[in-house]
């Protein structure tokens, strides 16, 4: 039984973040969707439960590269509408950057190479198309944005005088190895791997790093339907790339508010949603909405 939240802490764009009474960390996943950094007045049903799934089968899967803050998410005193969507987690230092590794060029990472032929510094040789794969993958940090404003894209040196030499690189080679690792599941399953980013906190009983927050989840990653890939044009998707072309052909200056979602772009991404968790985990959705749990 869980013991009572002690104080809610605060809202990310899709997070709700509450303190137990035991010191823990209780994280509730909503059907909050954001796209260009602005969280949209319409929510796609079971997102939060999809994030949250996917979280826990990638925590369990990485667990040997890497530990992560989860502790639990079974709880049979959970109220109806939360089961599914709540982690129990460890409270760590986090560390202020978002990890993006990059194996395919999409994206900021396409609209900078256009411009200055690199992607967050890092020069690429010159003829690569858009949603072409990298020669190796790449670490692209980034400064995670207050809530309403948009993350900023920056070099490994900047990363290196905000965190210090030893944790930048020690990032850095762990991002690239969950990568490495998450690519060859995905590609079982026909999904490419694109890109992703992940977020990395401190156990401050330890000093051990962390993997937290969500982890190779739509929200967070591209994925690409292998069957149809063909370089030099946007990819069939199975994340939140759908909401944000249909949000290109609106009259929106990508500040907030957004605008409502039609019911076919919230149909439609909730079944790509569900249908990246179901040939990623290899587990069935509807018995996870019943059941709570990953196991096929």
């Amino acid at each position: 039984m869980l013991p009572l939240a002690d104080a809610y802490l605060r809202s990310g764009k899709v997070r709700d973040l509450y303190r137990l009474a035991d010191g823990r960390l209780m994280l509730v996943a909503s059907d909050r969707i954001s796209a260009f950094d602005v969280v949209l007045p319409t929510p796609i049903p079971d997102k939060g439960r999809v994030l949250t799934g996917m979280s826990r089968f990638w925590f369990a899967e990485t667990v040997e590269i890497v530990p992560n803050h989860l502790l639990t998410t079974d709880d049979d005193d959970l109220p109806a509408e939360l089961r599914g969507r709540v982690m129990i987690c460890r409270r760590t230092e986090v560390i202020p950057i978002e990890a993006v590794v990059r194996g395919y060029l999409a994206g900021s990472g396409w609209k900078e190479y256009r411009e200055r032929g690199t992607v967050c510094g890092i020069g690429l040789r010159a003829g690569l198309r858009e949603s072409d794969q990298l020669p190796h993958p790449i670490f692209t940090p980034a400064l995670k944005a207050e809530p309403g404003e948009h993350d900023e894209n920056v070099d490994f040196d900047t990363m290196v005088r905000l965190v210090g030499g030893d944790r930048a690189e020690g990032v850095r080679a762990i991002a690239l190895r969950l990568y490495d690792h998450a690519a060859g599941v995905t590609a079982a399953t026909g999904i490419l791997l694109a890109d992703t980013k992940f977020e990395f906190g401190i156990d401050p009983t330890s000093g051990d790093l962390l993997l937290i927050d969500e982890a190779l989840t739509p929200d967070s990653s591209r994925f690409w339907d292998a069957s149809t890939y063909q370089p030099g044009r946007p990819q069939a998707s199975f994340d939140k790339q759908y909401v944000r072309d249909w949000l290109e052909t609106q009259p929106w200056d990508k500040t907030a508010p957004g605008p409502a979602l039609p019911d076919d772009i919230v149909d439609g991404t909730r079944a790509r949603y569900v249908e990246a968790y179901e040939r990623i985990t290899g587990a069935s959705f509807e018995r996870y909405l019943r059941e709570d749990v990953i196991a096929p």
